[in-house]
């Protein structure tokens, strides 16, 4: 959701090298994206001795500016640490005094209030005076990861991704024999071939998603997934079945259609315009809870049905 304001930046600043710093995971995502030069791998919350080890890293680029898109205080850290002459930040997370370029943050009646993050973070390069290209949100899959994906989707039919795990929490996972139910219905009544993507840490649900699914679905990583296996298989795919997580947002920049199953969390989040496809939800009193472990009965998602979802898929597959 980032790439559409990082493109921004190499448009207004077409001969600057644009480096981003970030965590393994989204480095992978951004690979391969013609306007970044160059990536920083940074540790899950790295401490101060890391932050001052990857202070010399960054240094070295000798670059003018940081934007830092987090709220968090220790993105801004690790930024003043850099030594860069101005950084660029939203005024959050009690941050004042390690950004130099304070952007307000949107608010009404004084309150912050929330917004599609792609227009939070292009919002943040306003002052910068970066004109948005309208074009939306861009990945890039490896040539050779998309052949070693097509050597396993061989056949006929057409080719829909189900996603049933969540990284932000159980929460936000639709009930993955529920899953399991829509892949045997669509690949009995529209000859689907029905693809599993799973990531690191959600081998149960892969486990549980082919035990019992009757349909014997496709599993393009050998078990071992990666973020390059990942977009490879999205960008294959004629449709995509997930909760409100990250390979949503992946077929989102792949133009891929998706049919997303979403309780806890608050739409204005990721609700934007270059979406194809349909998120199902229904309105409870408790939610959006925004919690990562539902404290009921998970009801947001549970009263999501499968001939909904069923329904759904077939508008997008027909």
């Amino acid at each position: 959701m980032s790439t559409p304001a990082l493109r921004t930046l190499h448009q207004r600043y077409p001969d600057a090298d644009l480096t981003v710093v970030g965590r393994a995971g989204a480095c992978a995502l951004l690979k391969g994206l013609e306007f970044i030069d160059r990536f920083v791998t940074i540790p899950t919350r790295p401490g101060l001795r890391s932050m001052f080890g990857l202070r010399r890293e960054l240094r070295s680029s000798s670059s003018d500016m940081s934007v830092v898109f987090p709220h968090s205080f220790r993105a801004a850290l690790l930024a003043r640490l850099s030594g860069h002459d101005r950084v660029l930040g939203y005024d959050r997370g009690f941050r004042r005094h390690l950004i130099t370029d304070l952007v307000e943050p949107n608010r009404v009646e004084g309150e912050i209030v929330p917004v599609y993050m792609v227009w939070e973070y292009l919002d943040l390069l306003q002052p910068l005076g970066c004109d948005y290209d309208g074009f939306g949100l861009e990945l890039h899959a490896d040539e050779r990861s998309v052949a070693e994906v097509q050597e396993h989707i061989i056949g006929e039919g057409p080719l829909v991704g189900f996603a049933p795990g969540a990284a932000f929490g159980p929460s936000k996972q639709w009930p993955v024999e529920r899953f399991a139910l829509a892949a045997d219905i669509l690949a009995r009544e529209l000859n689907a071939r029905c693809v599993l993507l799973t990531g690191p840490g959600e081998e149960s649900t892969r486990d549980q998603f082919l035990d019992l699914c009757a349909c014997d679905p496709i599993v393009c990583d050998e078990g071992n997934p990666t973020i390059e296996s990942l977009k490879a298989t999205v960008s294959l795919l004629d449709l995509l079945v997930c909760n409100d997580s990250g390979p949503r947002h992946v077929a989102i920049a792949f133009n891929v259609p998706v049919v997303c199953v979403m309780g806890s969390t608050r739409p204005v989040y990721s609700e934007g315009p270059y979406e194809r496809g349909e998120v199902l939800r229904i309105d409870v009193d408790c939610g959006p809870c925004q919690k990562p472990v539902c404290s009921t009965d998970h009801r947001c998602m549970t009263g999501v049905q499968v001939d909904r979802v069923v329904e759904s898929a077939r508008k997008f597959l027909i």
